[in-house]
């Protein structure tokens, strides 16, 4: 009897042993817990810094150079070097009346006063004042002694293509892309890289390394995304040319809020080795790199410039068709189709206003426009649009955000990817009664369940492509005159209206090139016809939308111009047919 009591008592003490031991146990491991995420959270801090430091380097000894060279060169007339377009600007660069010298400080020195105002470049490349040196040897280039800007995810060795993601940060590019290459090749000398949205698919333009982008016409509204450095810098006049990206809207958004041109080309007409995207293998809806100017003929000088045989030899992948000067330059009356609305997405009053100023103004010059309506947009945002660019469920994109903050753009995004699959078939049976847009979108978030689920979506794409082929040329049109996304939104509203992005993105699905021509700005009409708009579907989106784009009286308003695949000249000279028909009519 006593040897059974003490044997338990002998299990109580090891029983409280055991529950002391697990509690120090469970103690010591959160204690390591927490001293990790204090630890993480450190790291991230110094990661964010040392790049801020970095750019906050490259800037002061940019603004060093600057101040040497202005010392000792007074008669430099910049104001004059900045009032010139790109081909003003070369032709005077070619003959020699100009000095590449005074040129790249000229822009440098109006970059660095620009980005004081709207923080828009993320490093300068101290590089470029090496280059500027040796750019004698390529006088023959198009773009000789022309500085150009690039946007952060355009690789240049030995800098950091962060994608607004700490991921990304301290790791330099190995090597510059095939653009960048071609660039130097003739003879333009890229200087800086510029901001862009935290993970690139946001049109708004803030991350939480270098922070809030804003617009040159107006700083308190985004300068657009994800090409928004671009948009602002040369918007502000710090660069008369720039080398962006676009896999939704990306040059053209920011092109239409910051008042210049945006073109995105046909994907795999240019070159997209070293184009860092956030993530790799979306075959649905295709990225191309593309030029950011003001006017229409420097896009054109710059796609002749990177379509030679220096970028077809480096890029084997890319078609070597040169670019085709001759349908640039035709003056051929065009027969154009049009639309004011796709059936999914209401642009604001000042947007269809300008859009009907274009069409009045393409008849009166000779012009056929016609009336067009796409196909099944709904179907293309849902199915083939958001399924195809987050068929995954959005997972890739939540990984390659691990362990960083978020930025407030790009929040209300996060939550609506973040939410449990399961959880978002629930929420797509209850709204179904209630919402037409929000359901079909959380359904397409859920991804694609299975590789013949893959197929069966990409089957559906190029019957999509095929389709919208067919009822263009039933149309029997040249070109289509289509909204753009603008004017320029107010803070955090990107985010929140990625819906809106069927104007554009639905030409990336497509693969038609596309570009953003500014013809005209925002009146006291149409900030009052805002206020009366029901909009298509009378929902909580079209309301944001209104608070999105109000408070926008003398903000920029474009339209788009867009043309079938590989017909790049021709939707460039259809650009070009805009921008003199408002030119003159303003004149």
């Amino acid at each position: 009897m006593e040897t059974l009591k003490d044997l338990v008592r002998g299990v109580k003490v090891d029983s409280q042993a055991a529950v002391l031991l697990t509690s120090a146990a469970c103690g010591v491991g959160a204690l390591l817990m927490v001293v990790r995420t204090v630890s993480e959270h450190r790291a991230v801090k110094n990661k964010i810094q040392r790049a801020r430091s970095r750019r906050t380097e490259s800037l002061q000894r940019a603004e060093q150079e600057v101040l040497r060279y202005k010392q000792s060169h007074p008669s430099c007339d910049s104001g004059a070097i900045l009032s010139l377009s790109l081909s003003e600007l070369t032709k005077q660069l070619r003959e020699g009346s100009l000095c590449p010298e005074d040129v790249f400080y000229s822009y440098m020195q109006k970059a660095l006063a620009v980005h004081k105002e709207l923080n828009c470049c993320t490093e300068i490349l101290l590089e470029s004042f090496d280059q500027l040196r040796t750019t004698g040897s390529n006088k023959d280039g198009l773009l000789y002694g022309v500085p150009i800007s690039i946007k952060d995810n355009v690789s240049y060795k030995n800098y950091d293509c962060t994608c607004g993601i700490i991921m990304n940060l301290s790791q330099p590019a190995k090597k510059d892309s095939v653009i960048v290459e071609v660039l130097k090749k003739q003879g333009a000398i890229p200087f800086t890289k510029t901001n862009l949205p935290q993970a690139l698919l946001n049109y708004d333009c803030s991350n939480p390394i270098f922070g809030q982008t804003v617009n040159p016409c107006n700083p308190q509204k985004t300068s657009g995304g994800s090409s928004g450095g671009e948009g602002a810098l040369i918007g502000g006049g710090g660069s008369i040319l720039g080398i962006g990206s676009d896999v939704g809207g990306s040059i053209r958004i920011p092109a239409s809020f910051c008042g210049i041109c945006g073109f995105k080309p046909t994907a795999g007409r240019l070159s997209s080795q070293g184009i860092v995207p956030i993530y790799r293998g979306q075959k649905c809806v295709l990225s191309s790199p593309g030029p950011m100017a003001r006017d229409v003929d420097s896009l054109a000088l710059c796609m002749q410039a990177l379509l030679c045989d220096h970028m077809f030899s480096l890029d084997p992948t890319v078609p070597p068709l040169p670019f085709n000067l001759q349908t640039y330059q035709s003056s051929k009356p065009l027969r154009i189709g049009y639309f004011e609305h796709d059936g999914y997405t209401q642009p604001p009053p000042s947007m269809v206003r300008g859009l009907r100023e274009v069409k009045a103004l393409l008849e009166q010059a000779g012009h056929t426009v016609v009336p067009y309506e796409p196909l099944r947009v709904s179907q293309a945002v849902n199915e083939f649009i958001v399924k195809g660019v987050f068929a995954d469920g959005a997972a890739t994109m939540l990984q390659k955000l691990k362990g960083g903050p978020l930025d407030p753009c790009l929040k209300p995004q996060i939550v609506l990817y973040s939410i449990p699959t399961w959880l978002k078939r629930i929420l797509v049976f209850l709204l179904t009664p209630f919402s037409t847009r929000v359901p079909p979108i959380l359904s397409a978030l859920c991804g694609v369940s299975s590789p013949a689920e893959v197929w069966k979506q990409h089957a559906a794409v190029e019957d999509y492509i095929s389709d919208t082929i067919a009822h263009w040329r039933k149309c029997n049109i040249d070109v289509l005159l289509c909204p753009m996304i603008g004017p320029a939104f107010n803070f955090l509203y990107c985010g929140k209206l990625t819906c809106l992005s069927s104007l554009t993105m639905i030409y990336n699905l497509l693969n038609f090139p596309a570009g953003a021509v500014p013809v005209s700005t925002v009146t006291a009409q149409d900030e009052e016809d805002l206020k009366h708009l029901k909009g298509l579907y009378q929902d909580t989106w079209e309301k944001m939308h209104k608070e999105a784009v109000s408070g926008a009286e003398g903000l920029p308003v474009a339209v788009q111009c867009v043309a079938l695949p590989w017909q790049d000249e021709l939707c460039l000279r259809f650009m070009k047919e805009v921008e003199q028909l408002v030119k003159h009519k303003k004149n």
